[in-house]
Formats: structure tokens, sequence, C-alpha cells
């Protein structure tokens, strides 16, 4: 990127990058990654970024996937461009995790943000760190109140709830309200939402709003509480000792401790018409809460419907991305639910970014400040080195 310089002709630092001759340029590559409809930025955001100063290019095409034409990305007023011009903005917006020849294409001493799966994908850490790039991953942003605006993991999780309820009223062959009719009633189903964070509460609230008999299961105990605010029926497994984490999140569990609760929610199974599981825990293997003893419990024609899948599936007969069929028990495992409902998932996305945009841009410059939390949580990268240390151990820098 061009060198930028101060009003006394002094080298800016990295931390400082504005131009005295032209706006910041954002830019909104087209995503890559098979079956991703999403898109970082809609019209609306690309407005909304123009009017504090900045300049917006999108990649041709970026949006149409998401029901974005490019044609309303112009009335906004950015600049459609082709890819090597997108990739080389200032600033570059991204939903899914890019790949090494990706990164490649960026600019020395750019700015890269979107999920970055830091605890995974070490290959792109290394990749950002050797091209001098600066990187903010959206999940790594911290939960807490002030950044509640820019918690794409939360309105990502929303979507995904909502979406797998969905999904599972229409795989479960039945209904899942009451139904009263000359032929007869039919019972409601009963659907059991297994953890109880952003994705899960939404199921649960989608299920009930469905007219099913829901319950749901989280080790923390705080959500007990949240669970039953949506109208479900909390599972509470007293004999566990309270999960959560200071960050909000569940602890692993001892061996003995999954052993008990996996044997209750074996036991469970067998009550239950459809089950969704969306316990996960950053940067390690989801929890294994329902075994093959749990859905041989099951009746035929019962369905589990696994949101944990691509990190290894809250049931222990899960394949992510399949379906298996288990002793007439449907076990499905959704890839990317989000895509499903671009339009409103890039949507809440594209708000997120340009929230997180606000926090670090200053007078149409970008000024990223090092001390302020949400900053320094979701730097992964910056000035050649790996900043985020579990980032770094994944690595192997």
């Amino acid at each position: 990127m061009t060198e930028l310089v101060d009003s006394d002709a002094r080298p800016c630092s990295p931390e400082v990058l504005g131009s005295l001759a032209r706006p910041v340029k954002v830019g909104v590559p087209k995503e890559s990654v098979n079956g991703e409809r999403r898109v970082a930025l809609v019209p609306d955001a690309v407005r909304a970024l123009i009017g504090t100063g900045l300049a917006v290019s999108i990649e041709a095409s970026a949006g149409e996937a998401a029901g974005y034409p490019d044609a309303e990305y112009v009335d906004a007023g950015a600049e459609v461009v082709g890819r090597d011009a997108a990739w080389t903005s200032d600033i570059v917006l991204r939903v899914a995790t890019p790949t090494v020849e990706e990164v490649n294409r960026l600019s020395s001493g750019s700015v890269l943000i979107g999920f970055l799966a830091p605890l995974t994908s070490g290959d792109t850490t290394r990749a950002m760190a050797a091209g001098n790039v600066t990187s903010l991953a959206v999940e790594a942003i911290p939960r807490i109140t002030r950044a509640q605006s820019m918690d794409a993991l939360s309105s990502q999780a929303n979507v995904a709830g909502y979406a797998a309820t969905l999904l599972a009223a229409r795989e479960a062959g039945r209904f899942f309200p009451m139904m009263t009719t000359a032929a007869g009633t039919v019972k409601p189903a009963r659907v059991l939402v297994l953890g109880a964070g952003v994705a899960g509460l939404q199921a649960i609230a989608t299920a009930k709003r469905l007219g099913a008999v829901v319950s749901g299961f989280d080790i923390r105990r705080a959500a007990w509480e949240q669970i039953a605010s949506l109208g479900g029926r909390p599972l509470r497994l007293d004999f566990i000792p309270d999960a959560e984490t200071e960050g909000g999140y569940a602890r692993p569990l001892s061996d003995e401790e999954n052993q008990q609760v996996r044997d209750a929610l074996d036991e469970n199974a067998a009550r239950q018409d459809v089950i969704i599981t969306t316990a996960q825990i950053p940067g390690r293997a989801a929890p294994v809460l329902i075994t093959a003893a749990g859905v041989a419990n099951m009746a035929a024609g019962s369905l589990i419907v696994d949101l944990a899948g691509d990190s290894g599936g809250n049931c222990e007969l899960t394949q992510a991305g399949e379906l298996v069929v288990h002793d007439g028990v449907k076990i499905i495992s959704p890839s990317n639910l989000e895509s499903d409902m671009a339009a409103h998932a890039s949507q809440l996305y594209s708000k997120n970014l340009e929230n997180v945009l606000g926090l670090i841009i200053e007078e149409g410059s970008l000024k990223l400040d090092f001390e302020d939390e949400i900053v320094a949580a979701s730097c992964i990268t910056h000035q050649g080195e790996i900043r985020h240390e579990r980032a770094r151990e994944v690595a192997g820098a």
C-alpha cells in the first residue's frame, strides 16, 4: 500500500493510516468458498460508510447470490471492480476464512476483517503475518456490552438457530404444533435443544413459535432461566456443577461429568421427536452429548439436527454435511445454514462490520488503538507478527 504521511511529512505508523490525497478505500471481494452466498457489505451499509468519508469498492457480482445486484451498490455510491482491485484495497472485508492464495493478494500494510478461524487455520494466520497484513477476526471480538453491535458470531448464530429449526420442521415428517381436525387431534412435536447459546436460544424460540413442546439443556445454569423465558422447559441436571466461564462460554467438562451428561441425555432422547444440537467450545472439538445408544433409544422417524458437525458433532453418529439414517432415526449435519438465508444473514453481518469500522475509523483515517480491549482481543496479526496468543500456538509461531 502507498506510504502515507502526516502533516509534518513523517511516515505514519501502521496504527494510524489515512490519506491526505484520497479517502481510505474499503474493498469487498466476492466470496469463493463453495456454497457461500453471503456478502460482507450490503448496499445500505455501503451508503452509510461512504457518508463517513470512506470509498467502497465491491467485486462484480459479489452480492448477487444474497439478492444484492451490482446496480444497487452503484446506486449506493460504490465502485464495482475486478477481483484484484477488491483485494488490494486499504481495508478488505470478508465473510469466510480466506485461502492462503487470497491472503497473498492483499497489499502489505492493508487490513483484513472477517471470520479468520485463528484457532483452527494456522496456514491463514501465518500467511497474514508474512504478508504484513493487519487482521481483525470477528469471532475473537469479546462478549462485552460495548461490543454487542459488532458481535458477528452472535448475529450469524441467530440465523443458524432459526434456519436449523425450519430445517427440522421440514425434515421431521410431522406437525410441530398440535392440530385438531375433523379426522382427529395430532399431538405437538416434542423438541429438545442442546446448548442454550445464541443459536440454541433462537432454536428454542422458533420451535416454540411453531407450536412444539420444547425443552432446552445447557451445563451453564444461567441459561436455564433464559430457556424458561422463551417458553422452553429447562432440563436441569443438578448433579453437574455450573460450568460457565468468565467469557460466558461453557468450560470443558471432566470425563466423569461428560459421562453423566451423556447418560442423562441418552435416556431423555427416548422422549423426543426432534433434537437440535448447538453445543460448541471455541477452538476445541464439540462435546459428544448424544451417543449411539441415545440414538437407539429414539423412535423410528425421529430426527437429530446437529449444528456442531464441522467441529466433530454433538451426536456420536454425526457426519459433517451428510445425512445419516440409523435404525430409522435421521441425523442431519448441515453446513453453513447461514448461507441459506443469505439476504438477512448478510444484512446483520454487514451491520456488525459497519460498527467495527466505526470503532477503528476516525475522521476518515484508520486508527488502531491497541489499548482498546475490542481491538486488542480481535487483532490476530500486525506488523508481521502474530499478536493473538492462542492463534500463535495454533500457527506454531
